[in-house]
């Protein structure tokens, strides 16, 4: 692995695994809502662009992103499918949302007004979907001032290059046991879409359901679901009803030690001395640090795998580096592969469990590892 990835440490991605997740994903939905595939931050870190061709294979037409990097990125590397930006591009940048045939989120006239004039320029007519707050307090037309979102809406129906096709909001506790709320959301949408049909606006799309809701709320899932980390093979949370969609993980991250010492007992290891040899010990380190995505604060509670054995991190994780206690490891060596996160078949080191010890949520652990460490795709 030294070769492939340029490193002694790595994100492997399995594609085999992602797109057993897709094609669950679709039973799960049945043949009638469209897949919004959400791809961004790197499709959460592992790799956009081998993440799309895999979609695209299983009959994925949309892609959803948050950044025009992001869109650069896929047209550059050949994407032709629609790629939807699900957060709003500020007016400066719309001559780029024209140039790359980008579909965005709008929730003012005058953002709109600024689209459809840059796509009269380039003589193009972009399609758009417009952002409706139904609780998540983020982007969008609040959902009960119904008044001026129709009057915007109305004005943009005039607009000579610019479209609206979709109304779609975003549930924020979709993932949390109880789905009272996520259910008033969907109300509220319902609502919003209601008023739109009855000022005599024709948007008849809609998209509301996130990962949680496609193994929850079917009941949200409309004329397309957007699944995020499902596709990547991790729950939202511990609290879905994880027997409704099987799922398997798509990334591990592994190394290899690149030094070996025995410490006498007594030793401290890393900054702060936090951790001290209770006895001769053995120390690996690995080429791995929070600058790569593992976490400071997982010092005291980390641990790895190596040759079937779960092995405690010792002291603090420094910047590229970490130190761990390989004493019961029988004849550890040199270059021995360290799983830090992923399963050996015996032993398991989840997303989940890190981002447990480290008070944040699989999202944010799958990202960080994703952005510096290079990628080694197998099947």
């Amino acid at each position: 692995m030294f070769t492939d990835a340029l490193r002694s440490v790595w994100v492997e991605v399995n594609l085999s695994n992602l797109d057993y997740n897709v094609k669950q994903i679709y039973k799960r939905i049945g043949p009638d809502p469209e897949m919004l595939a959400v791809i961004k931050a790197d499709a959460y870190g592992h790799g956009c662009i081998r993440v799309a061709q895999v979609l695209r294979d299983n009959g994925v037409k949309t892609f959803a992103v948050s950044t025009m990097s992001e869109v650069v990125t896929l047209r550059e590397a050949g994407a032709k499918e629609e790629i939807i930006i699900l957060g709003l591009t500020p007016d400066m940048y719309a001559d780029m949302l024209v140039r790359y045939d980008v579909t965005p989120a709008v929730c003012s006239y005058q953002n709109a007004k600024a689209i459809s004039d840059m796509a009269k320029v380039q003589g193009k007519t972009v399609f758009g979907m417009i952002a409706v707050d139904t609780g998540m307090g983020r982007i969008g037309y609040q959902w009960d001032d119904t008044e001026h979102a129709i009057e915007e809406i109305r004005k943009m129906e005039e607009l000579p290059n610019f479209k609206a096709k979709a109304l779609f909001s975003h549930l924020s506790t979709a993932d949390e046991a109880d789905k009272s709320y996520s259910q008033l959301q969907e109300e509220r949408f319902l609502h919003f879409r209601e008023a739109v049909n009855e000022a005599g606006l024709d948007i008849p799309f809609m998209t509301m359901a996130n990962s949680a809701a496609i193994i929850d709320l079917p009941s949200t899932n409309f004329d397309a679901v957007r699944p995020g980390i499902i596709l990547y093979g991790v729950y939202p949370s511990d609290d879905v009803h994880k027997e409704n969609l099987p799922l398997r993980p798509c990334m591990s991250v592994k190394a290899n030690i690149i030094h070996l010492k025995t410490l006498k007992k007594g030793s401290a290891v890393s900054y702060g001395r936090k951790f001290t040899c209770e006895r001769d010990s053995k120390i690996a380190t690995i080429n791995l640090g929070y600058a790569d995505g593992l976490p400071r604060a997982y010092s005291a509670k980390g641990r790895v795998i190596v040759n079937g054995v779960i092995c405690p991190i010792a002291g603090n994780i420094c910047m590229d580096q970490c130190m761990i206690d390989v004493t019961d490891v029988p004849d550890v060596k040199f270059g021995d592969e360290v799983i830090v996160m992923g399963t050996d078949g015996k032993h398991t080191i989840s997303p989940q469990y890190i981002a447990d010890c480290t008070n944040t949520i699989s999202y944010e652990i799958l990202c960080a590892f994703g952005q510096r460490l290079p990628k080694v795709y197998v099947k």
